[in-house]
């Protein structure tokens, strides 16, 4: 009896009072409210179902205290209108480091006038010959035979000294090319002028093969890596050496006055991407003017790096960088001089500060409040347009039957 007692005073504790069976009225508006609702709900459940299981970034502000780091820069750039025997590939940075014509860790690739990749016939043959040799070697047919060809041929040229026409240095006492030549002129810091009086390059037919590539583009691609500190690498004609402590171009050698330096940007980076990194120079173009009488545009992009350090979930912390740039250009109308130099110029300068980006998972408390909130919500304000139309339309009804009455 006591216990009956304790029940009964329990059940005035009741915040959800049910109602007989009998009592209850089942409208259409009803149901079709009842069916928008749970529409509703499936689209909101989903929609922080995929919340829950995606990841949040968060970003933090440190100061860079990495030190002897090197700096990775990714290119993808075309030319389509200079050719790649024209064009030079340089890098410096402020700590006196200078890098020239740094081929040795980028690709350059030749164009036609469509843009089209061109198949060096030359490149081409020494691969196939190559490949032959060491099939026939493979079969022991002539390999000695081949072997004592090649001593002779080795045995001339190591016999055979030509002239660096005034350049000759200790460590470079003979120039048997005509890119021998060039080199030597560069390294003692003197313009490769007039090439049709030096013989290496008349054997070599370099003019024929400057005229061939005239109208010719290139594809610049690969990476460098640098000194992490601020500098610049720019692309422009012409081989280039110091004089005076002064960076100089030689662009007296191809008989040119103007240059077309119009490029594409299919991709610049500084480091490894991650998710979500924008790169801003990325698929940018730029067209030169071609009615510049002599010279050509000097492009010059000013580019801050910021380090950034990406942990995610499931790898190893990356370390990259991201970056903004200002772009800047004007014509260089004299071909060497103290109007600039036609190229395209990417001066970087790196932020003391580094970005650290941390991935997250949403917490599982979070998403079941989410839902509590979603499918109460929903079904709260779903029961008061229910109600609102219910006795709305008795009373609309009773109106009606009163004035049928009378």
């Amino acid at each position: 009896m006591a216990s009956g007692g304790m029940l009964g005073r329990l059940r005035q504790f009741d915040a959800y009072p049910k109602t007989m069976e009998d009592f209850r009225v089942k409208t259409f508006s009803g149901a079709t409210i009842t069916i928008v609702s749970g529409v509703i709900i499936s689209l909101l459940f989903i929609s922080e179902l995929a919340f829950f299981l995606s990841t949040d970034v968060r970003e933090e502000l440190f100061v860079d205290t990495s030190r002897g780091e090197k700096l990775k820069i990714n290119i993808d750039i075309d030319f389509p209108k200079m050719p790649c025997s024209y064009l030079s590939i340089d890098v410096m940075d402020v700590s006196g480091e200078h890098q020239f014509d740094l081929l040795h860790s980028l690709y350059k690739q030749r164009l036609d006038d469509r843009g089209n990749p061109i198949i060096d016939a030359t490149v081409e043959k020494y691969q196939f010959e190559e490949k032959a040799q060491g099939g026939e070697g493979g079969e022991g047919g002539g390999g000695e035979e081949r072997e004592n060809i090649q001593e002779s041929k080795d045995t001339k040229i190591a016999e055979q000294c030509q002239s660096c026409y005034g350049a000759e240095t200790p460590e470079r006492p003979c120039c048997n090319t005509c890119e021998e030549v060039r080199e030597a002129y560069r390294s003692k810091g003197w313009a490769f002028k007039d090439h049709k009086t030096i013989a290496q390059c008349v054997d070599e037919g370099w003019t024929e093969k400057l005229q061939q590539q005239l109208n010719e583009g290139c594809s610049v691609k690969g990476s460098l890596e640098v000194s992490k500190v601020a500098g610049n690498f720019h692309f422009a004609p012409g081989k280039s050496f110091q004089q005076h402590s002064v960076h100089v171009h030689d662009l007296q050698t191809f008989g040119v006055k103007r240059f077309n330096l119009s490029h594409t940007i299919h991709r610049l980076s500084f480091g490894e991407d991650y998710p979500g990194i924008i790169n801003p120079l990325d698929g940018l173009s730029q067209v030169a003017n071609e009615q510049t009488p002599t010279g050509g545009t000097m492009y010059q992009y000013f580019v801050k790096i910021v380090p950034t350090v990406y942990k995610s979930l499931n790898k190893e912390p990356l370390k990259t960088n991201q970056f903004s740039v200002t772009r800047h250009q004007k014509l260089a109308r004299a071909v060497a001089g103290e109007q600039g130099l036609p190229g395209v110029f990417f001066l970087y300068d790196l932020s003391p500060m580094m970005v650290q980006l941390t991935e997250h998972r949403h917490s599982l408390t979070h998403f079941l409040t989410g839902i509590c909130a979603i499918v109460g919500g929903v079904f709260t304000v779903a029961g008061m347009v229910d109600g609102m139309l219910y006795h709305s339309t008795r009373a609309l009804k009773k109106k009606i039957d009163l004035g049928k009455a009378s």
